[in-house]
């Protein structure tokens, strides 16, 4: 069940949204202005957040903008303005979709169902970032099995994509040769150490600027290779 914020200063309004949004099966959240809805956010987790322009204290582009400092989420934003500027405003700071007041409390459902499809089909939710790993610049999403590079795509064989899949989680840690072909290979590194190093050039090859002076994967000469630790201690 989706976590749905509705901010309004409007009680009225709050209270009808909560009616059509509770049909549909989400738990609705509430608040009254901006403030609310920031503490509300730091307190639980909510999955879109429907919110007024006009409000006291802080209103819905100064609050969106503040959330999109740190919370992906999406964001519908509720005003009586109907002008385009209005409209380009909003959505610069950051919100997903806009509605103009008065709306079809069908529609703003919709829209809502739109945005959260949208949000998970993406793969921006929280629980489907339990398997992305970073180092770097250097990305791996395990779920759709891709590796990127400043956001560029990198097209590995599985074997590469499986050894960088390895160090790129235990970053910083030192794999002999003989670890990484019993790891990736399952079986018996006999004779691997060829093996693994033509697989470790030809990833250096394909992620790094400089692949005699790698950024990522590097070797210690003696033991193994790593993936450079990029963590914040």
């Amino acid at each position: 069940m989706a976590n749905i914020l509705v901010c309004d200063d409007d009680k009225e309004i709050v209270e009808a949204i909560d009616i059509y949004l509770t049909q549909e099966g989400y738990h609705v959240l509430k608040a009254y202005d901006g403030e609310q809805a920031l503490h509300v956010l730091r307190e639980q987790e909510v999955d879109l957040l429907i919110i007024d322009v006009m409000m006291p204290k802080l209103d819905g582009i100064r609050a969106t903008l503040k959330i999109r400092e740190e919370n992906p989420l999406p964001i519908i934003i509720l005003s009586a303005k109907s002008e385009d500027a209005d409209k380009i405003l909003g959505l610069n700071v950051g919100a997903d979709d806009y509605v103009t007041k008065p709306f079809n409390p069908l529609e703003l459902v919709a829209r809502a169902k739109s945005q959260l499809r949208r949000y998970t089909q993406l793969g921006s939710a929280k629980k489907e970032n339990n398997h992305v790993y970073e180092a770097g610049g250097l990305s791996i999403n395990d779920d759709l099995k891709e590796a990127r590079v400043d956001g560029e795509l990198v097209k590995l064989t599985p074997i590469e994509y499986n050894i960088l899949l390895l160090l790129v989680k235990n970053q910083g840690r030192v794999f002999s040769i003989n670890q990484i072909y019993e790891s990736i290979w399952n079986e018996e590194a006999i004779g691997a150490d060829n093996t693994v190093a033509v697989h470790i050039r030809h990833i250096r090859e394909k992620i790094e600027i400089n692949p005699k002076d790698p950024r990522y994967l590097k070797v210690v000469w003696g033991v193994g290779y790593k993936v450079e630790n990029f963590r914040r201690e």
